[in-house]
């Protein structure tokens, strides 16, 4: 689990790379049977994917120079100890969506409940060791995972360090690709260029 908590980012990424492969062949179950399900399956997980993207840039905008410098507690950290993952989470089940299959939304909902958890729990332990009964008072005025939308705090000015925020863009944006891919997966199934060998409800 520690590797996982390591490596988080690119093993994420492997895993989106290993569903885009199965849905190469993955037809849309609600497309053959009631397509109203599967049109507002897709709106909704591209209304989450864009909430997600512009959540995870809104965190990187404060994380970004400063994660392995101090404690950071305002902006979004000011509602969530971790709301990179909660962002995370949202665009996570948004892709699923966006593929109109419930049940691989299911199961990708079911994953994260799973692995991040524990992720969260290894990368807090870090954080106690670091700054001690600091982040003890911090963890004890901020939700874990859930954001607490009344507590928000922001400075009217924040230091932005530009040249490492924008090599964290990518970051934000695989979420997006991801269900750019998806959505020309269905287009190319509707068009019989790619064959559909299953269809997941």
């Amino acid at each position: 689990m520690a590797l996982f908590a390591r490596y988080r980012i690119g093993m994420s990424r492997v895993l989106v790379l290993l569903l885009i492969v199965v849905l190469l062949f993955n037809g849309s179950y609600w497309d053959q049977n009631n397509w109203i399900v599967g049109d507002i399956a897709a709106v909704i997980g591209l209304t989450l994917i864009s909430i997600a993207s512009v959540g995870r840039l809104w965190c990187n905008l404060y994380i970004v120079g400063y994660k392995n410098r101090e404690l950071l507690s305002t902006g979004p950290y000011s509602m969530s100890r971790n709301p990179l993952y909660f962002f995370s989470a949202v665009g996570a089940v948004g892709i699923g969506l966006v593929s109109e299959s419930l049940l691989l939304t299911g199961l990708i909902a079911t994953l994260f409940a799973i692995v991040y958890p524990r992720v969260i729990r290894a990368e807090e332990t870090h954080l106690r060791k670091v700054h001690g009964a600091s982040f003890d008072a911090y963890a004890a005025r901020v939700p874990r995972f859930w954001p607490r939308w009344s507590a928000l705090q922001e400075p009217e000015q924040w230091t932005v360090y530009p040249r490492e925020f924008r090599n964290h863009l990518s970051d934000v944006l695989w979420f997006v690709w991801a269900a750019a891919m998806l959505l020309l997966i269905g287009s190319l199934h509707a068009r019989g260029i790619l064959p559909v060998l299953w269809w997941m409800p």
